[in-house]
């Protein structure tokens, strides 16, 4: 496999209803560069762990998830994924957001 140019971070803990939208909203990017998506589940409540795990075997080449053993919280949840990105460039996204333009990060790798 190609190393990604980009890695997306995502963090979610009980997102359940929103983290799909933000999902969906990376893998519409459109880009000349290949890039992954890394998802950091803290200990959901809810069905969010269930949603991520859908995707993930649905775009196994480009879905990451990690689960953590217990609640670490949204600042050490976030240091894993950097952690373990493969992407010279980090793009953010928490699981209760999305991003509206498919062309998001080849504008922003552009300017870099």
């Amino acid at each position: 496999m190609i190393e990604p140019l980009v890695s997306i971070c995502c963090i979610t803990y009980n997102q359940e209803s929103l983290i799909a939208d933000a999902i969906e909203s990376f893998l519409m990017q459109r880009t000349t560069f290949p890039f992954e998506i890394l998802i950091g589940e803290d200990c959901s409540t809810d069905g969010t762990e269930k949603v991520v795990r859908e995707y993930e075997r649905l775009y196994p080449e480009m879905i990451r998830l990690f689960v953590n053993e217990q609640n670490v919280g949204g600042r050490s949840n976030l240091k894993n994924l950097i952690k373990n990105a493969k992407g010279r460039y980090i793009a953010l996204c928490e699981g209760d957001d999305y991003w509206l333009n498919p062309d998001k990060l080849q504008k922003q790798v552009n300017v870099l």
